[in-house]
């Protein structure tokens, strides 16, 4: 009796154009992106956040201006599209530091498992996310 081999996967290179749509990234995977994401945005957005740091603290008349550009708007932008800029650099700031906390556990406990980094990157989901929906609906006047 002869067995016929099991064909076993080839593992290749993803093209850009095929094989995109159907490549399935683990949590961890995405995880890791979106940490990359998070540090670019907070690098992009720091001349904002540190405007937003000098007219909150310099003054009063500075704070007035402050939390004026959240109703009124800057310039020509309208209020709404500057409190989503700043929900955007809270979920940055949210994700980039837990994403940071949960790098910094693998690598003081070695834990490299599948199981653990699965469930590793659905708390800093988890975590980013509520706090960011907290904080955005404090922060739109919801409560």
């Amino acid at each position: 009796m002869t067995e016929i081999a099991k064909k076993r996967p080839q593992y290749r290179n993803l093209n850009l154009f095929t094989d995109i749509r159907t490549y399935r990234l683990p949590l961890a995977g995405m995880v890791s992106i979106l940490h990359r994401v998070s540090g670019m945005l907070l690098f992009i957005l720091l001349p904002f956040i540190i405007w937003l740091f000098d007219k909150s603290v310099s003054s009063e008349i500075s704070f007035g201006s402050f939390t004026s550009a959240f109703t009124a708007g800057l310039g020509f932008l309208p209020g709404w599209f500057i409190k989503l800029v700043a929900l955007a650099l809270i979920w940055a700031y949210l994700h980039h530091l837990a994403a940071g906390v949960r790098h910094l556990v693998l690598d003081v406990t070695h834990k490299t498992t599948k199981d653990f980094g699965r469930h590793s990157a659905v708390a800093t989901l988890v975590f980013s996310i509520v706090l960011t929906l907290i904080l955005g609906a404090k922060l739109f006047g919801l409560y």
